[in-house]
């Protein structure tokens, strides 16, 4: 009887995640066409051979977030997560961004040799981030930053990498994948896809 339990315990928790993940995926395909429409509408703006290069670029990042539980039949709890990210380059290669993450979920986390169990409500990330893009399209970022949530905050250092395919017209899809480790809390993982533009 115990075995059903822990297993239907585990198909809702896994349904509830695939059902989260399903909702972000059709909000994704309903933000494809007004993104394609919107460079479609730069394109023709645009005067031909006008070269410049743009050292801003923002974006807007989809992901989920690996947190070690306090749950003793699970190893990690799964919370989405929005990001916005704004940036500066100062060359084709380097640049420096503001990094903002929204976690969007109630867990609680185990810390310390005591177990000591810690409420997070909705924590917010900001990271301020040095980047390396190589010619491929490959960003690497690394960078302090500061998890802020009502009960306790945390300083923490992000270190992570994401691809940029680009769209034309300095729109871009990337790929994300960071890890946070926090100076007195848990460590965390993400990843993320984000929707750029350079501007």
């Amino acid at each position: 009887m115990t075995n059903i339990t822990n297993w239907t315990g585990k198909a809702a928790y896994f349904s509830e995640k695939i059902r989260c993940l399903m909702k972000q995926l059709v909000l994704l395909c309903l933000l494809l066409p007004v993104f394609n429409t919107m460079i479609q509408a730069q394109h023709h703006s645009e005067a031909p051979n006008k070269a410049h290069f743009p050292h801003f670029r923002g974006a807007i990042l989809l992901g989920h977030t690996f947190v070690p539980t306090s749950l003793p039949r699970e190893q990690h709890t799964v919370i989405p997560s929005w990001g916005l990210d704004i940036e500066y380059w100062f060359s084709q290669s380097w640049a420096i961004g503001l990094h903002n993450d929204l976690e969007l979920q109630t867990f609680i986390i185990e810390r310390g040799k005591d177990d000591e169990l810690l409420e997070r409500e909705f924590p917010l990330v900001l990271t301020l981030d040095a980047l390396y893009r190589l010619p491929n399209g490959l960003v690497f970022q690394v960078g302090p930053g500061y998890e802020i949530e009502r009960n306790e905050s945390f300083l923490l250092l992000r270190a992570g990498i994401e691809y940029e395919w680009h769209l034309g017209h300095h729109w871009d899809i990337a790929p994300a994948f960071f890890y946070d480790t926090r100076a007195k809390a848990n460590d965390t993982w993400t990843i993320a896809l984000g929707f750029g533009k350079r501007f």
